[in-house]
C-alpha cells in the first residue's frame, strides 16, 4: 500500500502546527512532514511538539542539514524522538541548500564527504553501536548514546545528483526526493539508489519518499504553474498536480507505479486553507489510493 503524507511547510509561521498536527492525527492521515529550512523553523523543536500533540500520525522531517549538526546532537536528538515516540518519527538528514549553509559559515567543501561520514556514523549510533572515528568531517572519540533507540529505526537521506542517490543505496535507509522529481525522476533514482545498495550488498528495504507539489480549488491551475514557474520548472513534464481528489490520486498512482514508497502531498507556498488542504489528503484522496 501507499503511504500518503502532506507538509506543514514553513511559510506558516510556527503556531499553526498544533491545530494542523492534530487534525492530521483525527482524520487518519499517514504521516504529516516538516522542513528544516533556514531561517524558518526548527526541525527537531516542532517535530517533537508535534509528536507530543497527537497519538497516532507519524511525524517526518525532511531533512536536516548535516551541515549544521555535529553527529552526536543529531543521534542524540534523534535517539530521544524515537523512545519517547516509538515508531512515530521519521527523520531525515542531507547536504542543506548550499547558499544558505554559506550563510551561516557552514558550507562544506565536499558536501559529499560529510554527507557519507554523518550517515554511517548516525546509524552506528542510532544501532547502539560505540563509535570512534577520525574523518574530514566527523570526528568521534569512543562515543555510545546512553538512550539508543530500543529498536532499529530508519535514518533517510535526501538526495537530488547521481552521486549522492548512489551514497543513499550504500548509506541510508531511505531516500527524499523533491517535489521537482517526476515519476521518471523517480524511476531514475530507484536504478541509481539500487547501484549503490548493491555496491554496499544491502539487501533490506530501502524506502523512498517523493513530494508532490499539489493544489486544488478554483485557482488551482494557476497556484501551481505560479509556484512551478518560480521554481523554473514550469516546463519539465508530469510535475506537480492541480484538480480534484481523483486527479491527484492519478498522479500520486503515478509516481507509485515508479517506485515511490511514501508520496507526501506539498501544498503550494500560497495554499489558501491549510487545514483544508489536511483534510482534502486524509478524507479525498486517500480512499482513492490503493
Amino acid at each position: 500500500m501507499t503511504e500518503l503524507g502532506a507538509v506543514f511547510r514553513p511559510q506558516l509561521p510556527p503556531e499553526r502546527l498544533r491545530a494542523l498536527a492534530r487534525l492530521a492525527d483525527e482524520t487518519g492521515l499517514e504521516e504529516l512532514w516538516l522542513w528544516e529550512d533556514c531561517f524558518r523553523e526548527g526541525g527537531i523543536s516542532t517535530a517533537a511538539a508535534a509528536l507530543a500533540w497527537t497519538e497516532r500520525v507519524r511525524i517526518g522531517v525532511g531533512l536536516l542539514p548535516v551541515p549544521l549538526r555535529n553527529v552526536a546532537i543529531t543521534a542524540m536528538e534523534a535517539a530521544t524522538l524515537h523512545r519517547m515516540f516509538p515508531g512515530r518519527a521519521v527523520l531525515g538528514v542531507g547536504h542543506g541548500v548550499q547558499d544558505w549553509m554559506g550563510q551561516v559559515g557552514a558550507r562544506a567543501e565536499s558536501p559529499l564527504t560529510l554527507l557519507r561520514e554523518h550517515l554511517v556514523a548516525l546509524r552506528a549510533l542510532l544501532a547502539g553501536e560505540r563509535v570512534s572515528t577520525r574523518g574530514r568531517y566527523v570526528s568521534l572519540d569512543d562515543v555510545a548514546l546512553d538512550w539508543p533507540p530500543e529498536g532499529p529505526v530508519e535514518v533517510l537521506t535526501g538526495a537530488t545528483g547521481p552521486r549522492t542517490l548512489r551514497l543513499a543505496g550504500e548509506a541510508a535507509d531511505g531516500t527524499v526526493l523533491t517535489a521537482n522529481t517526476p515519476p521518471e525522476g523517480v524511476r531514475r533514482a530507484r536504478r541509481l539508489i539500487d547501484e549503490g545498495r548493491q555496491k554496499a550488498g544491502r539487501p533490506d528495504r530501502h524506502r523512498i519518499v517523493v513530494y508532490l507539489l499539489t493544489a486544488t480549488g478554483p485557482d488551482a491551475a494557476a497556484r501551481l504553474r505560479a509556484e512551478l514557474t518560480a521554481e523554473g520548472v514550469a516546463d519539465v513534464p508530469d510535475l506537480g498536480v492541480a484538480g480534484d481528489a481523483g486527479a491527484v490520486a492519478k498522479a500520486v498512482q503515478r509516481l507509485a507505479d515508479a517506485g515511490a514508497d511514501t508520496v507526501v502531498l506539498q501544498p503550494t507556498a500560497d495554499e489558501p486553507d491549510p487545514e483544508g488542504f489536511v483534510r482534502f489528503a486524509a478524507e479525498d484522496v486517500r480512499p482513492l489510493v490503493p
